[in-house]
């Protein structure tokens, strides 16, 4: 019972980071022009979400084996440096040209991996991949590849998780928009009409 808590975690933290605005539905939700766009935004947020979990993946082994001690604050404040880097040149090339944002998919997908190695995403799952690939579940191999295979089953779970928050999250705010624009028209064309 004690490894099922740790799966439920790393969906749940799957799950909340699909809440998070920030991470791309939001931006998905207003680009969008209908449902099936909406959807399609699913893979660059998946893709830049998945990029800020393996950086950490990564980067954490790594500093084990070389016995470097490895701050954390360091990858998420040079995504942050990354992030304002973009934000000058948004704002040196003319600033806010257009209501609805032009972002193609790979600006998207480097959004979702900005914002997801600033608030962590990969460090969040650390706790919950220890015990399930260095406990003694069953089912766990003693090898290497057994810890391995493991991880990459969480990174999957919690990839699941977020990416269905994320588009239940996306298309309730665009049927929200779109609902809100219906409003907002019909309220005018009451209020101009003598």
């Amino acid at each position: 019972m004690d490894s099922l808590w740790a799966w439920w975690a790393v969906a749940a933290a799957g799950a909340l980071h699909g809440l998070n605005p920030a991470t791309g539905w939001a931006l998905a939700a207003w680009r969008a022009e209908g449902a099936m766009q909406t959807l399609f935004a699913l893979v660059p947020i998946g893709v830049g979400h998945i990029a800020a979990v393996a950086v950490v993946a990564a980067a954490v082994p790594a500093a084990v084996q070389t016995e470097v001690e490895f701050d954390p604050l360091l990858l998420q404040g040079l995504a942050a440096a990354l992030l304002l880097a973009l934000l000058a040149r948004h704002l040196r090339a003319g600033g806010h040209r257009s209501a609805r944002p032009r972002v193609g998919q790979a600006g998207l997908a480097l959004w979702s991996f900005i914002v997801g190695t600033v608030h962590g995403a990969g460090w969040l799952l650390v706790p919950a991949l220890v015990p399930l690939c260095a406990g003694g579940m069953p089912g766990r191999e003693i090898t290497a590849s057994g810890s391995l295979s493991l991880a990459l089953a969480a990174v999957g779970v919690h990839l699941t998780a977020m990416l269905a928050t994320t588009a239940a999250m996306a298309a309730g705010a665009r049927r929200g928009l779109r609902v809100a624009r219906q409003w907002l028209d019909s309220h005018r064309s009451r209020n101009s009409s003598p």
